[in-house]
């Protein structure tokens, strides 16, 4: 049995593709087999998990979403066992023009997924930074949201307008959907702030909020220019001990 988790905030520059691609690859590395969907028209999902862009330049998200071809088409292995990716390009930038006269077109991905033959453990769905059509397709097709959050200042500008939009999501399209957690990321210890603002929305959001804080780490940010996840990049690193106990939470949570 699946369970799809989206990872969703339409602020960038928050780690969600980092939390997308580290995440899969610690649940893979606990040998839970999980498909990485990169749902972002930037396709950093893509390359930060080191896949060929000369292998999908005509089968990704994109071809499937649109109908072109099946979803099990599109679907690669990665380097790392029980690990497979849906990649993307500049292609997706069209699906909104797409689907804009197709109906149900919330459910588009949904409908694929339920199609599939294969079956995954987890399936993790990186979510570009807005609320359009491929984040509400996301959301619709998932059981839990995790929401990334930085340890900064404004960190809680918009998380407002988007648990009201899975919360309507929720009443409308996906019954199932909750919010998974949301995960303080970027954590500076030496910054008072960070430690303010991760005060602040433990008060606010009590157990809603992981356990696990993923630190500002140097090795974390180099790894995507590599094409690799932090627990191939540094497996000793603070940023890769963190991801990997992250899954290790979701697990034992039953996410």
């Amino acid at each position: 049995m699946n369970n799809i988790i989206c990872i969703a905030n339409q602020k960038g520059g928050v780690g969600k593709t980092t939390t997308a691609i580290n995440l899969s690859a610690s649940l893979a590395a606990a040998e839970k087999k999980t498909l990485l969907i990169d749902g972002d028209s930037q396709g950093n999902t893509t390359s930060g998990i080191g896949a060929d862009s000369n292998v999908f330049q005509n089968e990704n998200l994109y071809h499937a979403m649109i109908g072109q071809v099946p979803l099990e088409k599109v679907i690669l292995p990665t380097v790392i066992p029980h690990l497979d990716l849906i990649p993307s390009n500049q292609d997706l930038i069209g699906i909104e023009v797409e689907l804009v006269n197709v109906e149900e077109k919330e459910k588009r991905l949904m409908h694929l997924l339920k199609s599939m033959d294969r079956n995954y453990e987890y399936i993790v769905i990186d979510c570009p930074p807005s609320l359009g059509v491929m984040t509400i397709n996301a959301l619709v097709a998932a059981d839990y949201v995790i929401v990334p959050l930085q340890c900064e200042y404004f960190a809680m500008e918009g998380l407002g307008y988007l648990l009201n939009t899975v919360k309507l999501v929720k009443a409308r399209l996906n019954p199932q959907l909750s919010l998974g957690g949301i995960l303080l990321t970027m954590f500076d210890a030496r910054n008072t702030l960070a430690h303010r603002v991760s005060e602040d929305v433990r008060k606010h959001f009590g157990d809603k909020v992981f356990k696990t804080v993923i630190p500002r780490n140097v090795r974390l940010s180099e790894s995507p220019s590599h094409g690799l996840p932090i627990i191939l990049y540094d497996i000793k690193s603070r940023g890769a001990l963190a991801y990997l106990e992250l899954a290790q939470e979701i697990i034992q949570g039953g996410l």
